[in-house]
This record gives C-alpha cells, structure tokens and sequence, in this order.
C-alpha cells in the first residue's frame, strides 16, 4: 500500500460512521491494518491493528461464523451477512480490494446498520440466501464423510498458504492424524458404521482448532485415510500440543474398537512438521508429503 492510498484510505473510513477496517490478506494471519473509530467502539476499543483477521471475527461473532468468513475470504469472494452484536443488528459487508484483474491483497469489512437497530432488509432473506451459498460450496468443496475439506479443496488451500508463507519467510504447520487399526474396525462393524466414526473424529479435531484461519481436511493415500490440520504456526512445541490434545480429545469420544492393537477404544497417531516456505526449491507438494509419506 503507497502512502498515498494509505493516507487516503485513512482519511476515508475514519470519517464514516460505519465500522470499518482493512486486513492485508497476502500476509500470514491476515493482519488488520486499519480500522475506524466506530469500528473501536464497536470491539470495545480492542486493540486489532496487526490482530489476526480471524481471530477479530471469532471475539466479535463467534467461531461458527468466524470460520464462515474465513472461508469466504480464502475463495477471494464478496458477501453480505447478517449478524447481531449487542442489542443492534447489521449487514456484515465482506469485500476484496485490489486492482481489476489483479491480485487481491486487502480485504475490507464493514457493517451496515439501520437507525433503531432495525434492518432495511429482511434478515431472514439474508441468512436464507447465506445458507443456500453455503450449500452450493459445501457441495464442491467438503468431504462427504467427514464435513472436513476435501482433497482437492485443501490442496488448493495448501497452494496458496504455502505461496503467501513463501513470499513472507514465514512458517507453515501440518499434523497428520491416522486412526489407528481402522481397516479391522471396518471389518468389524461395517462400512455405515465406520463412516459414522470417521466423521465423530473429524468433529472432535474441528473442535480442537485454535484460530478461524486453521483449516482440517480428509485426504486419502495409499496407506489410507489421513486427517490433516493446516495452520499458521512456527512453534514446534505449540504445535505438538496441539496434536496431543486432539489425540486425547478422540480417545476421550470412547468409541469402542475391540480389535485394536492400541486400545479398547478408536484412537489415532498424528506426524506433525513446522517448515519454513520460500527456501529452496521445496513446494507445497514436498511439505505435505514429510507427514503423509
């Protein structure tokens, strides 16, 4: 950003009366750059400059929905949401900036209320046309066992996160969890079955998820099934214990597996890797395969 969009910029949403800010999208974590006075008061007077994008969302809307907005964002999309803060509600506005045809660096948000509290649309209609838009993606883009993101979705997110690492020196995270004798709790209790149990581990890693930016995925290899998390993160320690207590978590789902070597129970192991991007010739391809080789 030129100092000269940025003063403009500045001058511009510090005299609305909407809330407003600005995170910088082709940095890791998406920090907020700018923000506006009634977007202060709005968050409390919060500090969010250089705050994580997501985790700005997740105090003020929740993770539900944090995770909604984040997905948005990954897609490069525009949006409109209608959401309640306090006793008002409003139209959260999503849109990217950048130049036409060019890369998208920045996203702004910004939120549209109504004198009284009331909007001037039908939130109703709002939150339908919201579910129907995330019908329509779930369908492209979820595993249909798990919820979690499918292959080829979480390859493209991969790509992209590894590319935006790769141009800021910093660092991505990959855990790889693999349930343990799974193939003899198919031959046990079947395939329904199975499938059923898949996807309570995939909700208890869900669970688990630190940041609205992390993203999980089932993908499937040669030796089988492996559920991934994805995250922003350059602490090896932070992200062991991030995998244990998600280990912990599907032990603690007491899912009964009688011919597993480890436990009466459903249980996993997990790899994990902290590797910094944009060093030598190593791609995303080569990172994912150090935890699922």
């Amino acid at each position: 950003m030129t100092e000269l969009n940025r003063e403009l910029l500045e001058q511009l949403i510090e005299g609305s009366a909407e809330p407003v800010f600005v995170a910088r999208i082709d940095h890791p974590d998406w920090p907020v750059v700018l923000c506006n006075p009634a977007f202060s008061s709005l968050s409390d007077n919060a500090p969010v400059i250089d705050k994580p994008m997501a985790d700005v969302f997740e105090h003020l809307v929740g993770r539900d929905l944090a995770l909604e907005i984040s997905e948005t964002v990954r897609g490069g999309h525009e949006t409109t949401i209608a959401v309640e803060l306090g006793s008002r509600e409003y139209l959260l506005v999503l849109r990217p900036l950048g130049p036409v045809g060019g890369e998208t660096k920045y996203y702004a948000a910004y939120w549209r209320g109504a004198a009284g509290g009331s909007l001037a649309v039908d939130t109703e209609i709002q939150q339908a046309l919201l579910k129907a838009k995330r019908r329509i993606r779930d369908l492209s883009r979820d595993d249909a066992v798990t919820g979690l993101l499918n292959s080829t979705t979480f390859l493209e997110v991969l790509n992209h996160d590894w590319a935006v690492a790769s141009r800021e020196n910093s660092s991505l995270a990959l855990v790889a969890f693999t349930l343990n004798d799974f193939e003899a709790y198919v031959d046990v209790f079947g395939r329904h079955a199975s499938d059923s149990c898949m996807r309570r581990v995939a909700q208890a890693i869900r669970r688990c998820l630190r940041r609205a930016s992390d993203v999980a995925a089932r993908i499937e290899t040669a030796d089988g099934d492996r559920l991934l998390v994805l995250s922003h993160s350059s602490d090896e320690n932070a992200v062991n214990d991030f995998a244990a207590r998600i280990s912990a978590a599907v032990r603690e789902l007491g899912l009964h597996h009688p011919r597993s070597r480890e436990s009466r129970f459903v249980t996993v192991t997990y790899r994990t890797n902290v590797m910094a991007a944009g060093k030598g010739k190593v791609t995303a391809e080569d990172f994912l395969s150090t935890v699922v080789s």
